[in-house]
């Protein structure tokens, strides 16, 4: 039986104007993920993210290094709750850029 979780994810460094949100969609489409990625007004990218628990740690994996342009200094994980847009997101096997927050 397949695990699903949760994540919520900051990711910190020089990870703005590098490609990041686009190479995180492309990495989580290839994983089969749902979620979303969004670049947050501090600088941060925020990622939330729905799937089997051996795919979102692959996720995990490469956020903590990112696209090639990019400089990650920290990574901050969240166990989150299943909210209604991630639910949505899942049933239809999505994973979005969303706008700046």
């Amino acid at each position: 039986m397949t695990t699903i979780i949760n994540k919520q994810i900051f990711i910190s460094g020089n990870v703005q104007g590098v490609f990041f949100r686009e190479s995180t969609r492309q990495v989580a489409d290839e994983l089969m993920l749902s979620g979303f990625v969004r670049n947050l007004r501090d600088c941060r990218v925020e990622v939330q993210t729905m799937g089997d628990v051996e795919k979102v740690q692959s996720l995990l994996k490469w956020l903590k290094i990112g696209p090639k342009l990019a400089k990650v200094t920290t990574i901050k994980v969240l166990e989150v709750e299943k909210s209604s847009d991630l639910l949505s997101l899942y049933k239809k096997g999505r994973f979005d850029i969303w706008p700046t927050v």
